[in-house]
């Protein structure tokens, strides 16, 4: 896949082969990309490359430079969550999150500065879209929660692509970066490992089936039917909720995967038997797994967190439907780890201070 749009193409914004016809192309023999990949993503240094291929490398400017460089980091109290501010080259900043469980670690990656899609409940959808980000934009954060991790004897074991941005809306450049992420000969991260997160594109989710794809999908819902998810989600106004479950099932039927469907519970909006009814009855016989999600309150957004009470029956009545329903657990919210949240308040305080500056 090419990067479209950009001056100039990274070697991490290259795929395997197409870094093998980078290495042709210059003249250098393309046997050596593996040996290349190593110093570009693994441990290896670009003084144990061979010759020919060393002196290239040197030549290339930005390389093998990071693209993300820390602008700010907190660490929750629950002692398994960090959130990093990571400034691009471009000075803009995007949101990475490494969440801890027992026994693993997940890392959540952004995907693009904003937002388009602007789920009224959602921080970066509150402050707009900036840009896509590159293959190496993404491929970075991975690298700086890997590295994170590895300093401290941990090891990164899940990446979900629920950060800043809609995956699906940066199709080309995040299937790039997920192919480097998943090459052996890369970061060497398993597919099955990987979920990626859409609040429902529906033609890019087909383009996931039709390509055969081999991560998980997971798709925002919030809503069962077209009316209460259009207050939520205004992008289903472009694709209908009725297309993105035909969509979801010819995924799931050309996959055989399962399909992940988060919901998040706002208080006296979503959060009733009867909908967690209506959203059972629009899931029957697909092969899906539905995660409640407690709202991460934001100033955009006036509603509120649903009751534990609310939480527990609406799970109850999706699990009597024979759907499996899981509340995810909550991760990071005294260090605003919730999507976009923690920019957000960076660009507050930045506007405080430039009016007191002008008092």
């Amino acid at each position: 896949m090419s990067v479209e749009g950009q001056a100039t193409v990274g070697l991490r914004d290259l795929t395997f082969e197409e870094t093998r016809r980078r290495l042709d192309e210059a003249g250098v023999r393309p046997v050596h990309a593996a040996a290349l990949w190593a110093v570009l993503y693994g441990d290896a240094t670009p003084a144990r490359l061979p010759a020919p291929v060393r002196r290239w490398l040197e030549a290339q400017a930005d390389e093998p430079a990071d693209s993300c460089v820390v602008s700010d980091r907190t660490a929750s109290t629950d002692g398994r969550t960090e959130k990093y501010l990571l400034r691009l080259g471009d000075g803009q900043e995007i949101e990475t999150v490494i969440m801890g469980y027992p026994g693993r670690f997940t890392a959540c990656i952004s995907t693009q500065a904003g937002c388009a899609m602007g789920c009224v409940f959602c921080a970066t959808g509150q402050m707009g879209f900036a840009r896509h980000l590159t293959p190496r934009e993404i491929v970075d954060q991975v690298r700086h929660v890997r590295r994170v991790l590895s300093a401290r004897g941990d090891r990164l074991r899940n990446v979900v692509l629920m950060g800043m941005g809609e995956p699906l809306h940066n199709y080309d450049h995040v299937m790039t970066a997920l192919s480097i992420v998943t090459d052996p000969r890369g970061i060497g991260l398993g597919p099955a490992r990987i979920t990626v997160n859409t609040v429902g594109v529906v033609p890019a989710i087909l383009r996931m089936a039709d390509e055969r794809q081999p991560y998980h999908l997971g798709v925002s819902l919030h809503g069962s039917t077209e009316d209460e998810r259009a207050r939520l989600v205004p992008v289903s106004g472009r694709w209908p909720l009725s297309d993105l479950i035909e969509a979801c099932r010819t995924y799931g039927r050309v996959t055989g995967r399962r399909v992940f469907f988060s919901w998040t519970l706002i208080a006296g909006v979503n959060d009733t038997v009867a909908h967690a009814s209506r959203l059972a009855a629009l899931l029957q016989g697909l092969d899906a797994h539905v995660n409640l999600i407690h709202l991460n309150a934001t100033p955009g957004f006036a509603g509120a967190d649903a009751p534990e009470a609310a939480a527990d029956a609406f799970r109850a009545t999706v699990r009597e439907a024979g759907i499996p329903c899981t509340i995810r657990q909550l991760r990071g919210i005294d260090v605003a780890a919730g999507c976009g949240q923690l920019k957000a308040e960076r660009m507050r305080r930045s506007r405080s201070s430039a009016a007191q500056t002008m008092r």
